[in-house]
């Protein structure tokens, strides 16, 4: 399956551009350029090792990279918590009626998510930094549950399948006995 089709690569895209939008936002000026590169950085990382990881030929590679991808998304998740404590706005609980609205939107693998759909699924006005920064927690907190799964069945594929050295070898053993026998 292509990359493009699987719903944790599309939320990692939602989260990157959304990220760039809250940096532009709420962290404008010299002062902050470093933590705007970083955490942009740390979106983009996500999102790009989901897409190299998919693309590897190896299940050894296809993990490493994926969970490369999530350390990224937990790197990002600390400095949206940063961002709030440091500015004394709370960061909402898992059973928050507000987390689960957000908790509860659902990304269309097809179709870009945008500021606007969110808001109005969650009647939330995303121009408030603790609205923006706890959305932002609840979709990493999302995309790092997706990751979790995702590892976990390329896991599974690769106890039942074997990975591409294994594969390979035993292609290989297969052609010197033909050659033997011929």
């Amino acid at each position: 399956m292509p990359y493009t089709d699987l719903l944790v690569y599309r939320l990692g895209v939602t989260i990157s551009d959304f990220t760039a939008t809250f940096c532009d936002q709420f962290l404008p000026g010299y002062e902050y350029r470093r933590l705007r590169e970083q955490m942009n950085h740390a979106a983009r990382s996500g999102k790009q090792n989901l897409v190299e990881g998919n693309s590897a030929r190896s299940m050894e590679e296809n993990l490493k990279l994926s969970d490369v991808s999530r350390a990224s998304y937990k790197e990002l998740l600390e400095d949206y918590k940063d961002y709030l404590r440091q500015r004394h706005l709370p960061v909402w609980e898992k059973n928050d009626n507000r987390s689960l609205k957000v908790r509860s939107y659902k990304e269309v693998v097809g179709n870009e998510t945008t500021l606007a759909d969110l808001a109005h699924w969650t009647d939330m006005n995303f121009t408030n930094p603790e609205n923006f920064g706890n959305m932002m927690i609840c979709l990493i907190y999302k995309e790092t549950y997706l990751l979790d799964k995702l590892i976990l069945a390329t896991q599974q594929k690769f106890v039942l399948e074997g990975g591409f050295r294994e594969n390979l070898y035993k292609k290989r053993k297969e052609y010197k006995l033909n050659q033997l026998v011929q």
